[in-house]
Formats: C-alpha cells, sequence, structure tokens
C-alpha cells in the first residue's frame, strides 16, 4: 500500500513540474542574442526573444527559453546585437501623378535599412499615400508602417503643390474637420509659406482642442515660444529651434511682419544674436510643454553644401528613378545661384545650427529622427539617410545611446505609444533589427544589418539584399526607357 502512495504521489509530482510542462508555441525564436535596451543604454546578453505574429511574447535567458518554448523558425542571434526598428519621422512623397510607381517603390529601401516606420509629412500625392498607409496595414502592400499627416495646411496660393489653403479661420475649421474625419491623419502638419502667422496660431490652437498632433515650420513673423505657447507638438527641422536662441527673436519678428526687414537680414540678425543662456531657457521651455524637435540634420547639410560636395556618383543614386531625380534640380540650381557671400553665411549658418544639439538634449527637449528623405530633397536617400542623420547626431554632441533612442523611442514617444514600440520586452510589437555590432558603443552599427524584423515576419540578410537589387534593377529599367534615343 506505502509503494502505492508513493508511486502516485511521484505521478502528481511529475505531472505538476513547470520543468516537464508541453513547451509554447511560437513562430520565431531568436538565440543567443544580446538585447539592447535603448531606455538603459545597456546590453544584456545571451538572450533569447520568442514572437507569435505581430507580438513579442517572451524574453529571457536562452536557457529557461529554449526550454519552455518550441517555434517554426529559430534565428541564430549569436554574436548579434537586437534593437527595437527604427522610424524615420520626417520622409516625403510627391512630385505628382507621374511620379507614383517611383515612390512606391522607396518602401522597400526603408525595410532594407531597418526601418519598420515611417512618418510621411506631406506632399503633393496625400490622397495616394493614405490608400498606401491602408494598404500596408492591410498587408496588400510590402512596406513600413506609414504614418501620415495627409495634405498640409498652408496660406492662400503657397508655392508648395497639394496643400489645404486656408485663408480665414473658418478655412482652418474646414481643414482639420476633413483631416480629422475624412482622411484620419495620424497628425497635422502646418508650414509657413504664406500662412497668415494669426491663422498659423489659431490652427495649432484648434488642432489641440481637437486631439492632434502638430508639427511644422514656425513662420518668421512669428516668436519660435509663440508657437510652443499655442501648442506645436514638434517643431521640424533645427533652424527653427535655433532661432529661439536669438535675445532679439521678438524684435526680429516684429520688423519682419512689419516688412521692414526682409528674410535674409531677418537670419542675420537671428545668427548675430544667438545666446546660449537665451536657448536655454526657451529650450526648458519647450521640454515643460512636452515640444519635440526633429532636426532633419543631414538633409539641411547636404543642401547648405551642394557648391562643395560632388554627388554625382553618389551609390544612392541607383535606386532613385529618374523622375525623382529631376526634382532633386529645384534646390541644386536655387543653391547655384548663391554668391560667394552667400554661400559663405550659408555654411557658417548651418555649422552654428548644429550645435544646439546637445544643447536641447540637456535641457531634456526629446530629439527626433527624421531625414526629410524624398522628393525635391537632393541627394538625400530613403532608407540610408536615416543613417547619416544619427551619425550626424553623434558628431555634433549627442552619445550614441542617445542617437539610437531617437530613431527608436523618440517616434513612438511623440505618439503616445512606448506601451508597443521601443523596447524588447513580452507585449511589444514585433519590430526589430538584428545587428552585428554593437550600437552604444559605435552608432554606424546600426547599418551593419543582418536581419530586419517587420511585424513579426523575418527578411534575413539575402531577403533584404534583393529588395536592393530588385529596386536597382526597376531604377536601371526606367533610366533606360528615360534615354535620348
Amino acid at each position: 500500500m506505502k509503494r502505492v502512495f508513493v508511486l502516485i504521489a511521484t505521478a502528481l509530482m511529475t505531472s505538476a513540474s513547470p520543468a516537464l510542462a508541453a513547451p509554447k508555441q511560437g513562430d520565431v525564436i531568436i538565440r543567443h542574442v544580446t538585447v539592447v535596451d535603448v531606455e538603459g543604454a545597456r546590453t544584456v546578453a545571451g538572450q533569447a526573444v520568442v514572437l507569435q505574429g505581430g507580438d513579442i511574447v517572451a524574453v529571457g535567458g536562452d536557457a529557461g527559453i529554449a526550454r519552455d518554448w518550441r517555434a517554426k523558425r529559430t534565428v541564430e542571434g549569436k554574436g548579434r546585437y537586437l534593437i527595437p526598428g527604427l522610424w524615420d519621422m520626417h520622409v516625403h512623397f510627391g512630385g505628382g501623378p507621374d511620379l507614383i510607381e517611383e515612390n512606391r517603390a522607396l518602401f522597400p529601401l526603408y525595410v532594407a535599412n531597418g526601418i519598420t516606420t515611417i512618418r510621411d509629412c506631406s506632399g503633393d500625392l496625400a490622397d495616394q499615400v493614405l490608400a498606401w498607409r491602408g494598404e500596408i496595414a492591410a498587408g496588400s502592400l510590402f512596406g513600413p508602417r506609414l504614418l501620415t499627416s495627409g495634405a498640409k495646411i498652408e496660406g492662400i496660393a503657397p508655392v508648395w503643390k497639394g496643400t489645404i489653403e486656408v485663408g480665414s479661420e473658418a478655412d482652418v475649421d474646414a481643414a482639420l474637420d476633413r483631416l480629422k474625419n475624412r482622411d484620419k491623419v495620424d497628425f497635422v502638419k502646418i508650414t509657413d509659406n504664406t500662412l497668415k502667422p494669426e491663422l498659423f496660431l489659431y490652427a495649432l490652437r484648434q488642432a489641440k482642442q481637437l486631439g492632434l498632433r502638430t508639427s511644422g515650420h514656425i513662420p518668421m513673423a512669428l516668436t519660435t515660444t509663440q508657437a510652443v505657447d499655442a501648442g506645436i507638438s514638434s517643431i521640424e527641422h533645427l533652424d527653427y529651434a535655433y532661432n529661439a536662441g536669438a535675445k532679439d527673436e521678438a524684435a526680429i519678428a516684429a520688423d519682419f511682419a512689419a516688412k521692414r526687414i526682409d528674410r535674409a537680414e531677418a537670419n542675420r540678425r537671428l545668427d548675430a544674436g544667438f545666446d546660449r543662456d537665451t536657448a536655454m531657457a526657451a529650450y526648458r521651455h519647450f521640454a515643460a510643454k512636452g515640444v519635440y524637435v526633429t532636426p532633419t540634420l543631414n538633409g539641411s547639410r547636404i543642401l547648405d553644401y551642394l557648391d562643395r560636395d560632388d554627388h554625382s556618383k553618389d551609390a544612392g543614386l541607383a535606386y532613385i528613378g529618374p523622375k525623382l531625380r529631376k526634382t532633386y534640380e529645384w534646390r541644386i540650381e536655387r543653391a547655384a545661384k548663391a554668391d560667394a557671400t552667400a554661400i559663405a553665411a550659408r555654411h557658417a549658418h548651418s555649422d552654428a545650427v548644429g550645435t544646439i544639439l546637445p544643447m536641447l538634449a540637456e535641457a531634456g527637449v526629446p530629439i527626433i529622427a527624421g531625414t526629410d528623405a524624398g522628393f525635391l530633397n537632393s541627394f538625400n536617400y530613403p532608407g540610408f539617410g536615416l543613417h547619416d542623420e544619427i551619425e550626424l547626431f553623434v558628431a555634433k554632441g549627442l552619445t550614441p545611446a542617445q542617437a539610437l533612442a531617437s530613431a527608436t523611442r523618440a517616434g513612438p514617444a511623440w505618439f503616445g505609444w512606448l506601451d508597443r514600440y521601443g523596447a524588447i520586452k513580452p507585449g511589444m510589437a514585433a519590430d526589430l533589427v538584428l545587428l552585428t555590432k554593437n550600437p552604444l558603443e559605435d552608432i554606424a552599427a546600426t547599418r551593419a544589418i543582418d536581419a530586419v524584423v517587420m511585424r513579426g515576419k523575418v527578411q534575413d540578410r539575402a531577403a533584404l539584399d534583393k529588395m536592393l537589387a530588385d529596386t536597382r534593377a526597376k531604377v536601371a529599367a526606367w533610366n533606360a526607357a528615360a534615354a535620348p534615343r
């Protein structure tokens, strides 16, 4: 009888033992990998990560995960570093209906460069981009998650095509209603070409009341603080943040608004009046108001140095269709018209603007990585440009950890989505990049991509190389068709 009880007890203990429980089933296990904790700026070696569908479902020591989980696919991560998917928070699609196919061909370039989410900041193909957003979400179009502002809000008869032109508060209200309720945009873009300053501020306030995030360019006739206090969510391009450092920014804005000075003189005075203490006070105010800054440093650097740098042999040109390359000419021609004095001023301004990047970080302003890549923006290559951008961040004084956070966590934070993106832990989206080098030691490691996981699907190095090769072949065919006969 005693022997029977022992056997029963042993059987019960065995069936209840976690070690002998049936393994759980996932779709993908990444084993023996070093996980990069971007928020903590540290690495955790010897980990395994389990993916199921579009989710991360388990992360932990490799031995424990291997014991408890099985998967249809195993990815060997030994000697590799796993980071959250990269976000490019400032891209453009445009050039008119004739360029739709060349714009569509850019999507694989983002994925091949580890970019799993992009934020479109408006062009002249707004309805097409909205359609692409839906197709990507539904899985019928291959590409990174696409977030968009739809058509941007501008004044009457602006230089930019495809905008919503507004000349009154009623126009602004109608524009915001369309964007929120018809287009269901992810945020609102507001720019300053012909938009009246008072309507710019009105649009910011109204968008905030409607629960819409806003990004934009700040009119020269306003101070940066006016835009911040009206509720702008992200300032696009570092120049506008730089202007807040001028001691007499308010007087310059007033003189420009009254047409007592032109834009060139206003910029000269802003440069001459820059003061670090003034700037730091302004940037602390940005931080207190929750305002982010998207520097687009590399795009500005390219344009500022077009007189010096020869881009004719750029490897990136092989991925850009001939009609898109044609849109580069507008900025190239504008830069070529500058005289020696204007060129020197352009260089000096470019260098000065870059110095505020670590100041923003010191003040607690979140810095978002965005490239400004797309039509019109000469030699700023979609996908590849994000790596240039964050390398430039480090060159200007950010740490590799800060630069990496700008491209993995700042975007999700701006949208309020850090519970889903920007970290590697259970419950987060299965958007990941497997690197062969440690980006916390050298930010250039973000280029050393072994595999990209997007919405839980693994794109290994061979698949990424095929994306690039297919795009090069497509562009080569377009080039041949466009060549004179």
